[in-house]
């Protein structure tokens, strides 16, 4: 492998679109990981990363919702070509449709860091389920994962507090 590589993100983005996958990782090593995500119209869980991010619009708008200190949601506009950092620990969803790509950078997760996924009630703000994965190879599409055991159980759908049920998407 070519110790310094070149990526065409344009090329990167087409083979996304042609392969309905949601990311393709560009490199993990030691201290750095770097992939370009496809969005999802369903992404709807607050991503907990052990490390800082950066976010890149290549094509398209994000808006990152974000959870306050204060527990509270706020958003984030993302403008195609605009940059966005997450300090580490911020509850952060980026949503952005599916022919929108953002290229992605932080650190390689250490052995036993833990990544955590919360989805929030829609009608009460009340936590409906966490998730949580150590992410030795991000390749394996974690984010998929999460949604996939989420989505599939209607009890992990279902608030405690007042009985609303999140809708499953029709495709994942």
């Amino acid at each position: 492998m070519n110790p310094m590589p070149i990526v065409n993100l344009a090329g990167i983005c087409n083979e996304l679109t042609a392969s309905g996958r949601h990311v393709s990782v560009l490199w993990q090593h030691d201290d750095t990981l770097a992939f370009v995500a496809r969005g999802r119209e369903y992404r709807s869980e607050f991503h907990i990363n052990p490390s800082d991010e950066t976010m890149y619009m290549i094509q398209g708008e994000m808006r990152l919702h974000y959870r306050t200190p204060e527990g509270k949601e706020d958003i984030a506009v993302i403008a195609q070509g605009a940059l966005i950092y997450t300090r580490a620990g911020t509850p952060h969803s980026p949503r952005f449709p599916p022919d929108a790509f953002a290229l992605i950078s932080e650190r390689k997760r250490r052995p036993g860091e833990i990544d955590n996924f919360h989805w929030y009630c829609a009608q009460c703000d009340g936590l409906l389920h966490e998730e949580q994965f150590v992410v030795d190879d991000y390749a394996q599409d974690p984010v998929s994962k999460a949604y996939r055991r989420f989505f599939d159980s209607v009890e992990f759908r279902t608030c405690k507090r007042c009985g609303e049920i999140m809708a499953a998407p029709a495709v994942l």
